[in-house]
């Protein structure tokens, strides 16, 4: 593998179509698409300071490395890409790209990025930013902070352990997505989605879980939620807490220490559906 210290690489397409290379120390100054076209590349302690540093990469290990707010829409279409370590300032990054893992990386300006991605993993990472992960699939995400609204929507194959979400309208359109151990804030959760399941989670969403067709909670804490579970199908749900208000599920079981409000409205739904249990 041929290898590059203290490089500083200018112009468009500086280092095109590259093959075996490891890259150390080293700047990307101006210049479009300096790695575009690239195969089986490692960088360490590298800087990208200009716009589509990696587009159309395949096998990508990138540690200790810093995209600065200028290097937007960084890396799509690329494929086979490990990143740890890192600082990516630029947004709208990852677009139509697979095989994506990061561990230890601070996404400060995340708006659109992660879109129509697959097969995600992300292990101790930072994002805030609207629209993460729109539209993407078979996603793996262990200790995660976003700050950022509509988060995955029309996502697919989520599993989510111990994160914290201050997301307004987050998960719609989804399907199949579990979440555990971990505290989503936000109006509007889950609209419209499919095979849903949370579990020791604590939710603030007003009008929260509604038209949604296979909900699960498992000992959840729904705080400031109300009118939730409105036109839901096959809802189970033991929540250890009060309920501001439930109204007009289609079907399932509800559990919770209170209910303050209750909605069935008979020329809606058939209430006789619907077991509601209050501790």
């Amino acid at each position: 593998m041929k290898r590059l210290e203290q490089g500083l690489f200018v112009g468009e397409r500086a280092l095109y179509n590259s093959r075996d290379l490891e890259i150390i120390d080293s700047t990307f100054e101006d210049g479009e698409s300096p790695l575009k076209e690239s195969k089986n590349l490692k960088l360490d302690n590298c800087i990208f300071k200009w716009k589509y540093p990696l587009w159309y990469c395949n096998n990508v290990e990138v540690i200790n490395t810093t995209w600065l707010d200028t290097a937007r829409s960084g890396i799509w279409y690329t494929h086979n890409l490990f990143i740890k370590d890192s600082f990516i300032e630029a947004p709208k990054q990852f677009r139509r790209s697979s095989d994506i893992t990061l561990i230890n990386v601070t996404i400060p300006n995340a708006e659109e990025t992660f879109w129509t991605c697959e097969n995600i993993t992300l292990k101790n990472v930072f994002a805030r930013g609207n629209y993460f992960c729109m539209n993407s699939s078979n996603i793996k995400i262990e200790d995660f902070v976003l700050a950022g609204n509509y988060a995955f929507d029309g996502a697919k194959n989520i599993e989510i352990h111990n994160a914290k979400m201050n997301s307004k309208d987050s998960f719609w359109n989804c399907e199949n997505v579990v979440v555990y151990d971990s505290t989503i804030i936000g109006e509007y959760l889950g609209w419209n989605s499919k095979n849903i399941k949370f579990v020791n989670c604590t939710i603030d969403s007003e009008q929260g879980m509604c038209y949604m067709d296979g909900i699960t909670m498992e000992n959840c804490k729904l705080l400031n939620t109300n009118l939730c579970f409105e036109f839901c199908k096959d809802v189970d749900a033991t929540i250890n807490s009060r309920i501001d208000s439930v109204k007009n599920p289609y079907n399932g079981r509800i559990q919770a220490k209170g209910i303050d409000e209750l909605i069935l409205d008979d020329a809606l739904v058939d209430s006789s559906k619907t077991t509601i249990i209050k501790e």
